[in-house]
């Protein structure tokens, strides 16, 4: 049995837009709307208990998934959505002792779930040019306690990578199609790449630069995600929806 430590994050749920990430040592009182919380109370505490604040509201006590995390990161980029991250996971076919070299490290989101996937024996490589972004990269991974899954590498990865025998890749940068022949080389033959554009004209330009560097089995696709309020005799969709986010273009390589 896994007891909530003092150290432990918490989620703290009230609802899908009400939630709060803590932990005991930090925020002993989680002060909301809703009423204060004694976090500090759910020490010792099985994940999944519901607590109430000083104002009779109860909340649920969950352990944080690794959405919960990313979602919550300190950022300076926006993060790439699980909607999106989802498929690229399935589509990179990663798992435990894959070698993954991204581009484009941003706050870490794209970083952390591959970090998460290849472990044990795995490994990410990211790439930036920035140090300023890696730096919260850096910390938001630590926060995981991910960082001996991962090596940064505050470099232009236009110039190629350091390593090589990559089982998959992933790009996310303003100008992708330049990236596209460090990812050629990096790559295995018949290793899936995954990249994302926020607009069509950058999809556009790196397919015609994947096609000049012998990718095959291109696909460009988005994904929209909305929910329902799903109640009994009164079902219906979300006034909110997060429609556009990226677009996602895949890739496999092929033996040159």
């Amino acid at each position: 049995m896994s007891l909530i430590q003092d150290d432990s994050y918490v989620l703290v749920y009230r609802d899908r837009r009400r939630r709060w990430l803590v932990r005991p040592k930090d925020t002993p009182k989680l002060h909301t709307h809703l009423g204060i919380l004694d976090v500090s109370a759910l020490v010792g505490k099985e994940f999944g208990v519901v607590a109430s604040t000083t104002m009779g509201d109860e909340l649920c006590i969950l352990r944080p998934t690794i959405e919960d995390m990313t979602m919550k990161f300190a950022r300076k980029t926006q993060v790439i959505y699980p909607k999106d991250l989802g498929l690229m996971a399935v589509k990179l076919g990663v798992h435990a002792g894959s070698k993954v070299v991204e581009t484009g490290t941003g706050s870490g989101a794209t970083t952390a779930l591959m970090a998460y996937l290849v472990r044990p024996g795995g490994m990410v490589w990211t790439y930036d040019i920035n140090p300023e972004f890696q730096a919260v990269a850096k910390k938001n991974i630590e926060r995981l306690g991910l960082s001996d899954s991962v090596s940064f590498k505050s470099a232009d990865s236009r110039l190629g990578f350091d390593e090589g025998g990559f089982d998959a890749g992933i790009l996310d940068v303003g100008d992708p199609w330049e990236v596209v022949p460090s990812m050629k080389a990096g790559l295995k033959p018949s290793a899936p790449m995954a990249a994302v554009t926020p607009t069509t004209n950058q999809a556009e330009r790196l397919v015609a630069k994947m096609k000049d560097e012998g990718f095959v089995a291109i696909e460009t696709v988005e994904i929209l995600l909305r929910h329902l309020e799903a109640r009994v005799g009164m079902t219906r969709p979300s006034n909110i929806m997060v429609g556009h986010t990226a677009y996602l273009t895949f890739g496999r390589t092929t033996k040159s």
